[in-house]
């Protein structure tokens, strides 16, 4: 049987990206049961309040929301289970000093199939300040309105409907 290609997502943290400045990114694979990864494949999954930490040169996804398996039966597994993260040494080094400071955290960002295997990307991320998101929304709007009269500029120029 041959595995699927490329990548699938099953779900994103967008708040994250709001709440957080995203620092170093890395991927990660996930230790699943079964019914989690059948859960997984029929795309429901929830990162919202979920976060990993570093615990004895291991890392660990805690408070990720997997539901139940809906044909799953006794074997099934608990929604909110801590799950382990599959890094090699150096990268579970690399984070663990990247946490050392204060004000990090270790965010998901996405959870995803990539050729048959669930991975999630995670984040070395700083709070940002109630200013700070509201600096971000600013910037990313003037940047939206700039890229509309660049648009409208260039649309006028191709048509020949410029002033002259």
């Amino acid at each position: 049987m041959p595995r699927e290609q490329g990548k699938t997502m099953v779900a994103q943290n967008k708040k994250a990206r709001h709440d957080y400045a995203i620092g170093d990114t890395y991927e990660a694979g996930l230790v699943l049961t079964g019914t989690e990864v059948k859960s997984l494949r029929e795309g429901r999954a929830s990162l919202a309040d979920a976060f990993a930490t570093v615990d004895d040169g291991e890392v660990w996804l805690r408070s990720a929301h997997i539901p139940e398996y809906s044909h799953g039966t006794w074997t099934n597994h608990t929604a909110r289970r801590t799950r382990k993260l599959l890094l090699n040494r150096k990268e579970i080094a690399r984070l663990e000093r990247a946490l050392g400071s204060s004000g990090t955290t270790l965010v998901p960002l996405s959870l995803y199939f990539s050729d048959g295997y669930a991975k999630i990307e995670l984040a070395v991320a700083t709070g940002k300040r109630e200013f700070d998101k509201r600096q971000t929304i600013a910037r990313r709007d003037a940047d939206r309105e700039a890229q509309r009269a660049l648009a409208q500029r260039n649309k006028r120029a191709v048509t020949g409907r410029g002033r002259r």
